[in-house]
């Protein structure tokens, strides 16, 4: 791939995904894309870099976006942030919210839902002594492939075994030969939607807690900025933003301060 072709796709990407590439990612830009234009009835990449610079055809863009995005997750990865829903967030959100009885989570970049349907089991668990409560999880993402998988709810043996013991696979979800499918009334706490991360999310509404972890690591601080300001025109004044074990908000202009010893929970300012 020519430098001029890296460059064009770098932009087309920065502009629409948020996502940072540099130098170092264009043979993987190569590797994805080809397939890409080849599923796309395009003879070679070439051929497609040519068409989407007269065209900027959305569709084609799409394609680009996802084949680039990374959709790597697990049932409770990490561990920690859902440690700290359970034993430090979800307490203090109930007692905020007595007279409503209501819940909201959203959770940004939700890829193929693993994180969305773990906290579905973390609230179902705390709020199964609290009767009249309800929670709703939104799990939005920029990938509509990654999106069909997350509204499926259904998993293979090695993505079930990946965060989950054998008890909750069979407590939370039903087997099928080879495949585990979360339960009803833990799908029924989730819903997801397509959603880019640079474009207004006022229509998601208000939300209590924001999961957007292992998200930011891919953009540029202003990016980044840009990213958490949106989100924090989500958050109700007294919720929880979580971040990845890599992400911190520390030099950039946001209105997010760190919880102090709770690695990864932000407050607003």
């Amino acid at each position: 791939m020519s430098d001029t072709d890296f460059q064009f796709y770098k932009k087309v990407l920065l502009e629409k995904s948020g996502l940072a590439l540099t130098p170092e990612k264009t043979y993987l830009l190569h590797t994805r894309l080809t397939p890409v234009a080849q599923s796309l009835g395009y003879k070679t990449l070439g051929d497609m870099t040519v068409f989407l610079r007269g065209s900027q055809d959305p569709v084609t863009i799409r394609a680009v976006v996802e084949a680039m995005t990374t959709n790597e997750t697990s049932f409770f990865r990490d561990t920690k942030p859902f440690n700290n829903l359970r034993d430090v967030i979800l307490p203090e959100i109930i007692k905020a919210r007595e007279a409503t009885k209501t819940i909201r989570i959203w959770s940004a970049a939700c890829s193929s839902g693993q994180e969305a349907y773990s906290t579905a089991i973390i609230v179902s668990e705390f709020l199964q002594d609290k009767p009249g409560w309800k929670c709703q999880i939104v799990g939005t993402d920029i990938s509509e492939d990654i999106l069909k998988i997350a509204r499926a709810g259904e998993y293979n043996q090695f993505e079930v075994q990946r965060g989950l013991t054998i008890q909750m696979m069979v407590k939370y979800f039903t087997q099928s030969g080879t495949a585990w499918a979360i339960k009803d009334h833990l799908k029924s706490m989730v819903k997801f939607q397509y959603g880019n991360l640079l474009e207004s999310s006022v229509t998601l509404g208000t939300f209590d807690i924001v999961f957007c972890r292992n998200v930011l690591i891919y953009f540029n601080p202003e990016t980044k900025a840009q990213v958490l300001t949106g989100i924090a025109k989500r958050l109700a004044p007294d919720g929880f933003l979580l971040l990845g074990a890599c992400e911190t908000v520390l030099g950039l202009s946001v209105p997010f301060e760190a919880l102090p010893g709770l690695h990864g929970v932000q407050k607003l300012k």
